[in-house]
């Protein structure tokens, strides 16, 4: 059987596997400490404030060394999905890990929207819809990856991704 990892062990092992927010890694690490408390059922692990206090400090001593970091979080989520998600849908992932995007990657999000929703209809659909059915369900499918109605419209009115208004 294999030895258990401290908790800063086990910090440090899930952000090697991908970059964590600081709010989806404390949720993580106090699990951890649950579930250990209640594999050892001695209830020696300590009151619900000391588990966060602990948790707190290695989350600190990670910050201190670069090693958690919400901007690259930031900037490896918005990678990750910019090709097949909207706006809409990045900002609200982005709130439930309880980070903001910089005002820099905003406007490159916004300047390049309606790019990658024609992207993501021509990928899908292959062409604009024929029949209002066809229209609708376009339709519906783009909202649900993100994007604004108001560039789902101007997609499925074929106005190309250079075209200025």
């Amino acid at each position: 059987m294999k030895p258990r990892l401290s908790l800063k062990g086990r910090a440090l092992q899930l952000l090697a596997q991908r970059e964590h927010s600081r709010l989806e890694l404390r949720r993580k690490l106090l699990r951890r400490l649950r579930d250990d408390a209640r594999r050892n059922d001695a209830g020696e692990q300590g009151s619900p404030a000391d588990l966060q206090a602990e948790v707190e400090a290695v989350l600190d001593w990670l910050q201190a060394r670069r090693y958690l970091s919400d901007e690259r979080f930031v900037e490896s989520r918005v990678h990750a999905r910019a090709s097949r998600f909207g706006n809409l849908r990045i900002h609200q992932e982005l709130s439930q890990h309880g980070v903001e995007l910089t005002p820099a990657i905003a406007g490159e999000l916004r300047g390049s929207e309606r790019a990658r929703a024609h992207e993501v209809q021509r990928r899908k659909f292959g062409a604009l819809p024929a029949t209002p059915a066809d229209r609708a369900r376009q339709a519906r499918f783009l909202a649900g990856r993100g994007f604004s109605a108001e560039v789902v419209w101007q997609v499925l009115r074929g106005s190309a991704e250079g075209d200025s208004e």
